[in-house]
Parts: C-alpha cells; structure tokens; sequence
C-alpha cells in the first residue's frame, strides 16, 4: 500500500470543504456533530479513492470503486441528517456501521491478494 502525498492533501481539502458546507447548511442543533461525522467518513473513503495504490491493479480498481460508493452513500447519508430532525444515537450507529462495513470490505479485498 503507498500513500501519494499530493493526492492525500487534496482528499482533505474536499472532505474539510464539504464538511465545512454540512456546518453551514445544517439547521439542526447537531450541526457540529455532522460536520465532523461527515469529514472523517469522507476523508477516509476519498482518501482510499484518490490517496492510495495497491500492488496490484485489479485491487486498487476494485477498492477505487468501492470507495467510490461508500463516498456517495455517505455524503447522501449526511445529506439527509443535515436536513432531518434525528437522535444522537440514530447519526452514530448509522454512520458508524456505514463506515465499519467498507473497512471491512477493503480489508476482505487487501487480504484477498489476487
């Protein structure tokens, strides 16, 4: 696994971007806790989107894409907290089994080593 510097920087730019703009649109009273849920769960898809490569290109592909969707889910995910009234705990296990799913994934296809 290598992790491109420049291409890191920039994942955390979009995720701090975006999160900074689920902060500002937010107009419920868990605007910061969306705001910070939403930039670790993007940076850390985005960044295996765009920040790292594998030793093999079919796996790099495949946790590309996957990343990809996770990206997607999350940012419709935290879309729809921002706007909804929810619980504390409704945003943390929602997000959370989100997150804990991918890396389980990315775990499975890393191991794989086809």
């Amino acid at each position: 696994m290598k992790i491109n510097l420049v291409t890191t920087i920039i994942a955390l730019a979009i995720s701090l971007l975006i999160a900074y703009v689920f902060f500002a649109f937010c107009n419920n009273e868990h605007q910061l806790l969306v705001s910070i849920g939403s930039f670790v769960f993007l940076f850390l898809t985005i960044e295996m989107t765009i920040g790292v490569s594998f030793d093999f290109s079919r796996m790099t592909t495949n946790i590309r894409v996957l990343s990809g969707i996770f990206f997607i889910i999350g940012l419709i995910s935290n879309l729809l907290f921002c706007f909804l009234d929810f619980s504390v705990p409704s945003y943390v296990i929602t997000n959370g089994v989100l997150l804990l799913v991918f890396i389980l994934i990315v775990y499975g296809i890393y191991k794989a080593k086809e």
